[in-house]
């Protein structure tokens, strides 16, 4: 029976710290390479909506069901679909859904708390992958420190370091970009505009332009304008070293809106992010190589429209975990996994591709309301 590999998981995203941490559960240990200084050296992003068969089950492998209980947020799961006046389309409120949210701070709290010290190497930026003539590869981090690994786990994310060792695809950009503002004390300081988004989230699109808005924890809300333009067009449309500025313009772009629409630009604060969509082709895949692999975005990345993003990646950490753990030949394992992911993960970047084409189209209220009500048919 072969040993069990020494494992280096290039990232500490919620599939890398997932894998680490179920591994770990089972006595089995593995090193996450983080180029962060530390858990809170940048921002996560937004809420997460864990799915019961994907993303819940990949923390019960970890040992952390009742950890989730305590952050999840169920009462935060009501959608609407308005249209740009604020006519409501469609609407599921209190509806006491298996998809609660979850801050991605608080899950990447949850699973560091899960792993021994040391596990993951904070402000590790890793440099290069480099082959060696046993079938295993040097990690090679920034400044020449290298070290030897049987199997090299490539999570992190879009633009991976370790996915050309495997596949010669980048992401493409699908079309869309978000421009992404943050409201603070929703509840206490902006009564309207707390009311619009409810308990969870709201969309509304409308002449060519759309908007999200989506409740986080701790009274923030999160608002997407989303466009659908050359991939260049926002950052020589908006100056984002003046703020206020940006909100100014955000308003002339969305002329014509109801005022309540305009109200999350003028109540935002001055942190603001530009985020063009890309996305891997459906259907990628690569011919196995022992000694590497890839999980979550940086084998898959998806549009979020389609919501499979974090839960399809949590589960690619808890099916490598679950291969690994099982078969004596750890080649085999992975090789297993690799060939089992890219059936599952098809139909999830097929459903997103699709999403994302609809978004913004001459019937995009009609397309959202038919994806919304796919979304809660599960």
């Amino acid at each position: 029976m072969a040993s069990f590999p020494r494992i280096a998981v290039i990232g500490g995203g919620p599939s890398g710290l997932a894998l680490a941490a179920i591994l770990a559960r089972h006595g089995r240990s593995a090193t996450v390479f983080e180029r962060d200084a530390g858990p809170l050296a940048r921002g996560q992003g937004g809420t997460l909506d864990l799915h019961r068969e994907t993303g819940q089950a990949a923390l019960e492998r970890a040992g952390l069901r009742e950890a989730f209980l305590g952050v999840a947020r169920y009462e935060d799961q009501d959608s609407r679909v308005l249209t740009m006046e604020g006519r409501v389309l469609a609407e599921h409120l209190g509806v006491a859904g298996d998809r609660p949210e979850v801050d991605r701070f608080a899950l990447r709290a949850l699973l560091l708390e899960a792993l021994p010290e040391g596990v993951v190497r904070w402000g590790s930026r890793v440099g290069s992958i480099e082959a060696r003539g046993d079938g295993g590869h040097d990690v090679v981090r920034e400044g020449g420190v290298r070290e030897a690994f049987d199997l090299v786990v490539g999570a992190d994310g879009i633009w991976s370091c370790v996915r050309p060792l495997l596949s010669a695809y980048e992401p493409h950009y699908t079309g869309i970009s978000f421009v992404e503002l943050g409201i603070d004390d929703v509840d206490g300081r902006h009564p309207g505009v707390a009311a619009l988004v409810g308990r969870g989230k709201v969309e509304a699109y409308g002449n060519g332009l759309g908007i999200i808005a989506q409740r986080n924890g701790g009274g923030h809300v999160r608002v997407y304008a989303i466009f659908r333009v050359p991939r260049d067009w926002v950052r020589r449309r908006f100056d984002f070293a003046d703020p206020g500025a940006v909100r100014r313009e955000l308003e002339r772009e969305f002329s014509g809106w109801g005022e309540m629409f305009l109200d999350l630009f003028r109540v935002a604060g001055d942190r603001i992010a530009v985020w063009p969509i890309h996305a891997l082709p459906v259907g990628h895949g690569w011919a196995h190589r022992r000694g590497v692999t890839l999980m979550g975005d940086a084998a898959h990345v998806m549009s979020p429209f389609g919501g499979e993003g974090a839960n399809a990646a949590l589960f690619d950490a808890a099916e490598l975990a679950r291969h690994l753990l099982e078969d004596g030949d750890w080649g085999r394992a992975v090789a297993a996994y690799e060939g089992e992911m890219f059936a599952r993960i098809r139909p999830a970047a097929q459903e997103a591709w699709d999403a994302v084409a609809a978004v913004l189209s001459h019937d995009s209220e009609a397309l959202a309301l038919e994806h919304m009500e796919h979304v809660e048919r599960g």
